[in-house]
């Protein structure tokens, strides 16, 4: 299992730049809760699957098997 940023650099600056803005919880949700803190639990989850490969919610990270 590997993790990488997405390779598309305004990507990461545009969800980076939300995220300082928004004390770390994911910029593309609503709610400030534990749930949404980056890395959140959404893609936590998908990446202890082992067939999983894509992106997290905000496309900021990768997973490649």
């Amino acid at each position: 299992m590997k993790i990488t940023k997405n390779p598309d650099p305004e990507i990461v600056r545009v969800v980076e730049e939300g995220l300082r803005a928004r004390g770390g919880y994911c910029p593309c949700r609503t709610a400030k809760t534990e749930e949404y803190k980056c890395m959140c639990r959404e893609f936590r989850e998908q990446i202890a699957d082992e067939s999983f490969e894509g992106y997290c919610h905000c496309m900021l990270f990768y997973k490649s098997k």
